[in-house]
């Protein structure tokens, strides 16, 4: 089987040079085409991030076209590296948009998304994107749209499985200081302020971080009764592989990346035992989620991760909102997406139930899942938050 990250490096060097189009074998007169430009990470930190998101959204553009496109128009889609660089991010917007893109697919990083989603939305282009960090929607941009649940939604969901464990009464957070992870770690310790659970520690680690020790060392001298850790993928290895080196015994808690395929990958049996709650995955027992994990893996010789499903249901998204529009209007396909209920029985590329709320935010299922011999099992589903009201 082939690992994401060979895939990854092989699109590096088809992307580097600059803004590429992707061919799907159909050629159309630019009247018969929809254009949708894929801003994403190909190089970089987040180089496994941004492949995973492109391939998910290219398998969507390519069972879409091949269905007969959006409202009878073919998507034409160009893909662009941002090297994991918030500046270079919003200098690729601004090309998108000289280019007349219909939308915008990505960032994925939450970082760059703050930074390139103002120039979309400027243009007022519907922007899909793959970032979680709550700061993203909360800023009232009428044009960006999330492929996931946000941090704030999110990490309630992650307290009340916390407060239901009778041996978690102190927990040490881990966090990477950035967006991303400044935002995780302010949701999660705001949700924890209705459980029983106290935060023993709060331990910040820098992007990109190599040794773990002194982290995983403040975690135990905490004497917390568990860690949750909040982390990109790579970093997210390094502290499960820090964790047994120093023979932490004790319960590991998550969200979605921290049970990402690639983690579990390199950091090997160290991942086993970890729990996670997660917005979406392969592995959710569901008909069109078992599809398209098949078809993915068919097209790409690997098993698909959060980040791919987020680029694939992303063009579902878009799909749906033209629809329900009736037209290729970009203003009126966004004040379309506020409030959409878009339901698998009327488009089975969405994989589940969405609700979009007026900030661009969703509401959906999720799951709880744990690493059991290196591979993510499902052991419970979370209703949507609103199920709750």
């Amino acid at each position: 089987m082939r690992k994401p990250i060979a895939l990854t490096k092989r699109l590096a060097i088809a992307t580097a040079i600059g803004l590429t189009a992707a061919s799907f074998g159909f050629s159309a007169h630019a009247a018969e085409t929809v254009k949708v430009a894929q801003i994403v990470e190909l190089t970089g930190n987040g180089a496994t991030v941004g492949t995973n998101f492109k391939n998910g959204a290219d398998l969507a553009i390519k069972e879409i076209n091949a269905a007969g496109g959006i409202l009878g128009r073919q998507i034409v889609t160009t893909s662009a590296d941002t090297q994991t660089n918030p500046g270079i991010s919003k200098a690729l917007a601004q090309k998108a948009i000289d280019d007349d893109a219909f939308a915008v697919l990505g960032p994925v990083y939450s970082g760059a998304i703050m930074v390139s989603m103002h120039t979309t939305e400027a243009a007022k282009v519907p922007n899909i994107i793959g970032g979680e960090a709550a700061a993203i929607t909360q800023q009232g941009n009428p044009y960006v749209f999330r492929t996931s649940l946000t941090q704030s939604d999110a990490m309630p969901k992650v307290a009340r499985y916390l407060d239901g464990r009778k041996d978690v009464n102190n927990l040490a957070v881990i966090f990477v200081n950035n967006d991303f992870g400044k935002g995780g770690r302010d949701a999660i310790i705001e949700a924890l302020k209705s459980t029983h659970v106290k935060v023993a520690a709060d331990i910040s680690t820098a992007v990109g971080q190599v040794d773990f020790s002194s982290a995983v060392l403040k975690a135990k001298q905490s004497n917390a009764d568990a860690i949750f850790a909040y982390l990109h993928e790579e970093e997210s290895a390094r502290l499960l592989r820090e964790l047994k080196k120093q023979g932490w015994d004790k319960p590991i808690i998550g969200e979605t990346t921290l049970v990402n395929q690639k983690v579990i990958e390199l950091a090997g049996e160290a991942a086993n035992g970890v729990v996670a709650h997660v917005g979406l995955t392969a592995d959710a027992p569901s008909p069109e989620m078992q599809r398209y994990a098949k078809a993915f893996h068919d097209a790409y010789g690997y098993t698909s991760d959060h980040n791919a499903l987020k680029g694939y249901t992303g063009v579902y998204m878009l799909k749906a909102g033209i629809e329900k529009a009736g037209k290729f209007d970009r203003e009126l396909v966004a004040k379309t997406l506020h409030g959409i209920h878009i339901s698998v029985k009327d488009y089975p590329g969405m994989l589940m139930d969405v609700t979009v709320d007026d900030k661009g935010d969703l509401d959906r299922e999720s799951f709880l899942v744990q690493v059991v011999d290196g591979q993510q099992k499902v052991v419970g589903t979370l209703p949507p938050l609103s199920a709750g009201k």
